[in-house]
């Protein structure tokens, strides 16, 4: 009976383990070019300076992209599983003015 409930834990852990392998990433950034041709992306995280070539996945329609815009993009194993508009950055709040003295005597 041990060994059956070893197995089991053994089993129920890889399985754990080898879905974990394959979640998506998320990450914000640039799309620098993209090639509908080959149905590739080229994309630069926030962050950093080096760009991705992507292969872009079958559900990713690349008609509603195109270079300069920011995104957040899915990415799994260098394909590209995902793809939508970066949140609008919150505006700058203007800073407030000092307060003042009271006026009189």
């Amino acid at each position: 009976m041990k060994k059956i409930a070893a197995v089991v834990v053994a089993v129920v852990l890889v399985v754990a383990l080898g879905s974990l392998a394959f979640a998506a990433e998320s990450k914000m950034g640039t799309i620098k070019s993209v090639d509908a041709k080959k149905h590739t992306v080229v994309f630069c995280p926030e962050g950093t300076t080096t760009d991705m070539t992507l292969k872009a996945g079958k559900d990713v329609d690349l008609s509603k992209v195109k270079a300069g815009d920011k995104v957040e993009a899915s990415i799994m194993k260098n394909t590209l599983t995902g793809v939508k508009a970066a949140p609008a950055a919150a505006p700058a709040e203007a800073p407030k003015p000092a307060p003042r003295a009271p006026v009189g005597c």
